[in-house]
């Protein structure tokens, strides 16, 4: 895991230090420049494979005709290096120059042999070209953008501002999207003129010429086997799946918050280890935000070395400057708070983690899924939604996390869509349309009115070709709501402390395989994750399998009324640069609401919070 950056066209030395200067966070072991006219390419190492000189990078074959810069892991490195170039001259011992080799006898076909998570890129000074790449379920981030005959790149936006060629300008449609989602869908961007590379793809800029390949395509034809054969297969995946991510020269762990994801990757770590593996985890002072006792009783079942930590209220409201400095797109995922405390506790000890991420979006795991069914149910009676509706109005709401007042708003807001990418967005995300309508300014909705929030998620779920629209969904998941909020939250809070964390659940092989089973194998009857909690029946306390699902969260609702109510009020009924793009009457009447207690607006403010905090600390004032 690192930082990489770089430039084609104008350009120099200086610009290509300045430029993995401003990502140095990601990779605090080495710094690697390469600079010559028309070319920069830069690199930030966190050493994790071959710490020797050996694993510097930029990187060169024998002949100096080719380099790459590389930020991830590769995990099927080994088993290249041994069946396809054996006898290449290998100067050490790391993945990185496994790639070299291959694309010396494959040339850009070699991109496709690569598993892990990865994104790189690769210059071929003979031919002029350079080849940008990104993994396929999108773990490691890329940014690109063409300003005038320059192409920029880099792990983080900060990066490609380093350079003297990109503008820092808003992208009006990115907002909009961002409000009704929470994040910013690929391959959009906040920033106009930068893009994030899709996964799986290969961008290939020659002589000012930009041409994108997928070398991946997911295969939704469905896998049928006997029910208990298919448990010994799924056993079979995760084991080696975790495995693999257990390959490192350094110090390595599993984040385990209890729940039932990070439980089954301790496990298999555990199992493939040869020693004890530490483990870490976080407590909350506020009872019904703390999972740890479920963390704790997982590390006593398996026998790792545990390491926990209670954090207060405090301490997570002292971590959101620099949660904030350091995301260069608004994020209103409140978890990447305690993501970062644990990031920065887990890397006391340890460079590498394994983590969770990528079971709920596999086996149908949120809640949204088991409210499919009901919002059929409750569909089919007219009645039903209206009703609902009207009692909500007049239930005060609760602050406890995820409480079924919470919930049962949540629901309403899409149950009584029929398309079920938009019903299903709804239920993830803060602002409908006709509250963006309220929200934004005059100017500003006329300027994104006709924009399809949805879209990325749309081409998501007719990209899956399944017949089944519930598998359809689940891919949208993988496509949308993982890759752009979960992975760029623990991305971002992770490498913040240079701490690398791997995800087995987003094995290719193994998302290939899960993928094409039937969708009743994930969602049986009510039953979420039905074959994960199958699996692990015996390997993990029952109370562990068949506890309610909860999230890694904290208490914004009362923090906008407590400890950020200055903060808050600053941001929100402030104007500054911001003046022109929102209407503060409908702001204050969402604050005031949410203050008398009369409407519970936690997700709305903090998705608000989170832009307006971004836009002041990253955007030059008076520029929309």
């Amino acid at each position: 895991m690192c930082g990489i950056a770089g430039f084609v066209g104008r350009g120099a030395e200086r610009d290509a230090k300045r430029m993995i200067a401003a990502v140095h966070h990601r990779g605090p072991d080495d710094t690697g420049i390469y600079a010559a006219p028309g070319i920069g390419l830069a690199h930030a190492r966190l050493s994790i494979i071959d710490l020797s000189p050996a694993g510097h990078q930029p990187m060169w074959n024998k002949a100096k005709t080719a380099a790459i810069i590389l930020n991830g892991e590769i995990y099927n490195f080994e088993e290249l290096r041994a069946s396809e170039v054996p006898r290449y001259p290998y100067a050490g011992h790391s993945d990185t120059e496994v790639i070299l080799a291959l694309y010396e006898k494959y040339g850009a076909r070699c991109f496709s042999m690569l598993g892990g998570m990865f994104a790189l890129a690769l210059w071929d000074a003979e031919r002029e070209t350079l080849f940008l790449v990104r993994d396929r379920t999108g773990k490691k981030p890329l940014y690109w953008g063409c300003f005038g005959d320059t192409l920029l790149f880099g792990s983080e936006p900060k990066a490609l501002f380093a350079h003297p060629a990109a503008k820092k300008e808003m992208d009006l449609l990115a907002l909009n999207q961002y409000l009704a989602l929470d994040y910013v869908p690929t391959p959009l961007s906040i920033w106009k003129g930068i893009e994030k590379l899709p996964p799986a793809t290969v961008l290939t800029y020659a002589r000012g010429e930009i041409t994108m390949g997928v070398f991946w395509h997911p295969d939704f034809s469905e896998f049928l086997m006997p029910f208990p054969e298919t448990l010994a297969r799924l056993d079979t995946e995760l084991a080696r799946a975790a495995a693999e991510r257990l390959v490192s020269d350094v110090p390595l762990g599993v984040l385990l918050s209890g729940g039932l994801d990070s439980s089954t990757v301790a496990f298999y770590a555990q199992k493939a280890a040869h020693e004890p593996l530490h483990t870490f985890s976080i407590g909350f002072d506020e009872p019904s935000f703390d999972e740890s006792r479920y963390a704790l009783l997982v590390a006593r079942h398996l026998g790792t070395q545990h390491h926990h930590r209670v954090v207060t209220a405090q301490d997570s409201l002292r971590a959101l400057p620099d949660i904030i400095a350091l995301m260069d797109e608004p994020l209103a995922d409140a978890s990447i708070v305690p993501t970062n405390l644990l990031s920065r506790f887990a890397k006391e000890s340890v460079t590498a983690a394994l983590g969770g991420d990528g079971g709920d979006e596999l086996f149908a795991g949120y809640p949204t899924f088991l409210a499919d069914r009901y919002a059929a149910l409750a569909r089919a009676l007219p009645l039903a939604l209206p009703a609902l509706n009207l009692v909500m109005q007049h239930a005060p709401p609760r602050e406890r996390y995820m409480s079924f007042e919470f919930k049962l708003r949540q629901f309403l807001k899409g149950a009584g869509e029929s398309d079920p990418v938009e019903r299903h967005m709804r239920w993830l995300g803060a602002f409908s349309e006709g509250e963006r309508k309220e929200l934004l300014s005059s100017d500003a909705w006329h300027a994104v009115e006709h924009d399809d929030v949805y879209q990325a998620a749309r081409d998501a779920f007719l990209q899956s070709t399944s017949t089944d629209p519930r598998t359809r969904l689940l891919f949208m998941y993988e496509r949308s709501y993982l890759m752009d909020e979960v992975l760029v939250k623990v991305d971002r809070a992770s490498m913040a402390h240079a701490l690398e964390v791997r995800a087995p659940f987003l094995d290719y092989k193994l998302v290939e395989f899960v993928n094409r089973l039937p969708y009743s194998y994930k969602l049986h009857g009510f039953t979420t994750k039905y074959m994960l909690k199958r699996l692990m029946r015996g390997k993990l306390p029952e109370l562990i399998i068949n506890r309610t699902k909860k999230g890694f969260a904290v208490p914004v609702g009362a923090w906008i009324n407590g400890p950020l109510r200055a903060w808050a009020d600053d941001l929100l009924l402030g104007s500054g640069g911001r003046a022109g793009l929102f209407k503060p009457v409908y702001i204050s009447k969402l604050l005031r609401e949410h203050r008398a207690g009369t409407r519970d607006h936690r997700k709305k403010l903090w998705n608000l919070l989170m832009f307006f905090a971004w836009y002041d600390a990253l955007l030059p004032h008076g520029t929309p």
